[in-house]
C-alpha cells in the first residue's frame, strides 16, 4: 500500500484556506490541512495552484506558488483554523502579473518613517442568483434615492443580518473593520477597514473582501464590486481613500496636506490609470463625484477629487479623503501610487 493510503490526518489539525487574487481582479481559495498549529507566517509551507484556470499562467507552464504573507483567525470554524493570505509567483520565482504587492511592499518600505496611514470605504452591491439587486421588488424599482443611506426599517434597506454577519466574521479574524452604513442605493452598503499602516492596509481589505463574499454564499447572494453597477439615476459604488502621513496627523498638519493635494494634482491621470476598471461610468461628477477628466480638491466638497473634512481644516491636522478610487480597486495599487506620489515624489 502507498503511504498516501495509509495517511489520516487529525481531525483536530488546523485546517487552512490559502486565499489568492486572480487574473480578473477576483478571489480564489484552496484549503489543506498541516499537522500543528501555526504562530507565525514562517510555519506556513508554500503551495501551488493551476494558473491556468485563474487566468494567471498559460497551460504549458501553469504552477503558480502560493507565498503566505499574513494569516487570521478562521470566523468560519474557530479554533486553531486559520486562514491564510498568500501572493502569487511564477515558476521563474518572478511576481505573477496580478502581484501587486511585491512592488507595494518596497514602496511602503521606503516610506516607513512617514508612517503612511490609510482607511478605506469599500462600497459594494448585493445581487440575488437572478442577477438582480437583491431585495427589489420583482419586475420592478424601488422608490428614488433619499431614504435608503444609513436608512432604519424594513423597505429602506435589506440583508442587514448578512451585513452584521460579515462585520463580526471580520471583527473574529482580527480585520481591522471599523464600521458599517447602508449606502443610498437600495442593495448597496459599505463597510470601512482602518486605520491601517503601510502594506497592511492591502491585506486586509483583500481579506475582508473575502469574508464578505464567503457569507453572503451562505445566503445565496453575490457580491458586485462593480463602480456602477446599475445605470440609471443610481449611486455607483467607490472606495474612498482615506491616507494620512505623521507630519499630516500632528499640530500644523494641513499644509503637509496641502503639499500632498497639490502633488497629487500634477499625477491625475496616472492615479485614474490604477483606481479601478469602468471608473469612467461612476466619475461622471454627478451623484457626488468629480469629473474624471478633470482634478479638484475642497472643503466638506463630495464632489471633488480630494476631500479635505471639515473638522480637519478647523483643527489644522489630520487627514485627508482620495474619492477617486473605485470600489473594484486593488488597494496595494491604489496605496502604492499614493504614496509613490506624496512621499517619495514619482
Amino acid at each position: 500500500m502507498s503511504s498516501a493510503s495509509t495517511y489520516h490526518p487529525d481531525l483536530l489539525a488546523p485546517f487552512l484556506p490559502y486565499v489568492w487574487i486572480d487574473g480578473d481582479n477576483g478571489l480564489r481559495a484552496k484549503s489543506r490541512t498541516i499537522p500543528h498549529k501555526v504562530t507565525d507566517v514562517s510555519q506556513l509551507p508554500h503551495w501551488d495552484f493551476d494558473g491556468s484556470s485563474t487566468n494567471q499562467a498559460p497551460g504549458n507552464d501553469s504552477d503558480i506558488s502560493l507565498r503566505p504573507v499574513a494569516f487570521y483567525k478562521d470566523p468560519f470554524r474557530g479554533g486553531d483554523n486559520i486562514l491564510v493570505l498568500a501572493t502569487t509567483y511564477n515558476s521563474d520565482g518572478t511576481p505573477n502579473k496580478t502581484n501587486f504587492r511585491h512592488h507595494a511592499q518596497k514602496t511602503m518600505e521606503l516610506a516607513k518613517d512617514a508612517a503612511p496611514w490609510f482607511g478605506l470605504e469599500q462600497e459594494y452591491t448585493l445581487f440575488g442568483l437572478d442577477d438582480r439587486p437583491f431585495g427589489w421588488p420583482k419586475g420592478g424599482f424601488p422608490g428614488p434615492q433619499g431614504p435608503y443611506y444609513c436608512g432604519t426599517g424594513a423597505g429602506r434597506v435589506v440583508a442587514r443580518d448578512l451585513i452584521e454577519a460579515h462585520y463580526r466574521a471580520c471583527l473574529y479574524a482580527g480585520v481591522r473593520i471599523s464600521g458599517i452604513n447602508a449606502e443610498v442605493m437600495p442593495s448597496q452598503w459599505e463597510f470601512q477597514v482602518g486605520p491601517c499602516e503601510g502594506i497592511s492596509m492591502g491585506d486586509e481589505l483583500w481579506v475582508a473582501r473575502y469574508l464578505l463574499i464567503r457569507v453572503a454564499e451562505q445566503w445565496g447572494v453575490k457580491v458586485s464590486f462593480h463602480p456602477k453597477p446599475l445605470s440609471g439615476d443610481w449611486n455607483g459604488a467607490g472606495c474612498h481613500t482615506n491616507y494620512s502621513t505623521k507630519q499630516m496627523r500632528e499640530p500644523g498638519g494641513i499644509q503637509a496636506i496641502h503639499t500632498a493635494i497639490a502633488k497629487l494634482s500634477k499625477r491625475h491621470d496616472e492615479h485614474i490609470a490604477v483606481y479601478g476598471d469602468d471608473n469612467d461610468l461612476r466619475l461622471t461628477g454627478r451623484h457626488e463625484t468629480g469629473h474624471i477628466s478633470n482634478f479638484s480638491s475642497g472643503v466638506a466638497d463630495r464632489g471633488a477629487s480630494i476631500r479635505v473634512p471639515r473638522h480637519v481644516a478647523e483643527k489644522g491636522y489630520g487627514y485627508l479623503e482620495d474619492r477617486r478610487p473605485a470600489s473594484n480597486i486593488d488597494p496595494y495599487r491604489v496605496t502604492d501610487i499614493i504614496v509613490e506620489t506624496t512621499i517619495l515624489d514619482k
